[in-house]
C-alpha cells in the first residue's frame, strides 16, 4: 500500500512539474482575435461596448461596475464578478469605430488590452475584438493555452453582445488589430 501511495505521489509531482516546464517554455505574450457579425448600426453596437457601467445588465459574468476616479484622462472602472475584481482602464476611444480597455491592475499573474473595432457591413456591422494578452505565471500560461483555450473569454463576451442584440451569430475568427 505504502508503493501505492508513494508512486501516486510522485506521478503528482512529475504532472505538476510537467505543467510547469511547459508553462516556463510558452511564450508570455499572445494574440488573440474573434469576431461576430451584427443587424445593428456601428454607433448602437460602440453605445454598447463603450458603456461600461451597463456592463452587468447584458453581461451574466459581470455583477457590478463602479466607475472610478480617472487618471491622465481615462476612464477607469472595475468590474465585479464570480471570479473576483478587475480593474480596466479605456485607452483610447474613437466612436463608432475603435476602442482600447487596458487592465490596471498590477500585480496580477495576466495583463494586457482588449482592442475593439466596430466595422459597417451591408447588413449591419462586423465587431471584431483583439486581445493581445500576457500571461506571467507558467501554470497559468499552461491552463490558459491547453486547457481554457486564448478565446474563450472573447466568445463569451461576443455570444453576450450577440443575446444582448438578440441575434444568434457565432463568434468566428477576427482580424488581429493594433493599438
Amino acid at each position: 500500500m505504502l508503493k501505492i501511495a508513494l508512486l501516486a505521489g510522485v506521478v503528482v509531482v512529475g504532472a505538476v512539474l510537467l505543467v510547469i516546464i511547459i508553462g516556463l517554455l510558452l511564450p508570455k505574450s499572445h494574440v488573440a482575435a474573434r469576431s461576430i457579425a451584427l443587424h445593428r448600426p456601428p454607433g448602437e453596437v460602440f453605445r454598447l461596448i463603450s458603456d461600461v457601467k451597463g456592463a452587468p445588465a447584458w453581461r451574466p459574468d459581470v455583477q457590478t461596475v463602479e466607475l472610478l476616479t480617472p487618471v491622465d484622462g481615462r476612464v477607469r472602472f472595475r468590474e465585479k464578478g464570480k471570479n473576483g475584481a478587475l480593474t480596466m482602464e479605456i485607452v483610447k476611444s474613437n466612436s463608432p469605430s475603435h476602442m482600447v480597455t487596458r487592465i490596471a491592475d498590477a500585480g496580477l499573474p495576466f495583463g494586457g488590452v482588449w482592442i475593439f473595432d466596430v466595422a459597417p457591413t451591408p447588413e449591419g456591422s462586423r465587431l471584431n475584438i483583439t486581445e493581445r494578452g500576457e500571461i506571467y505565471n507558467p501554470v497559468f500560461r499552461f491552463v490558459s493555452r491547453f486547457i481554457l483555450g486564448y478565446n474563450r473569454t472573447l466568445n463569451t463576451y461576443l455570444q453576450n453582445v450577440g443575446r444582448k442584440f438578440d441575434e444568434s451569430s457565432l463568434p468566428q475568427d477576427g482580424t488581429a488589430s493594433t493599438l
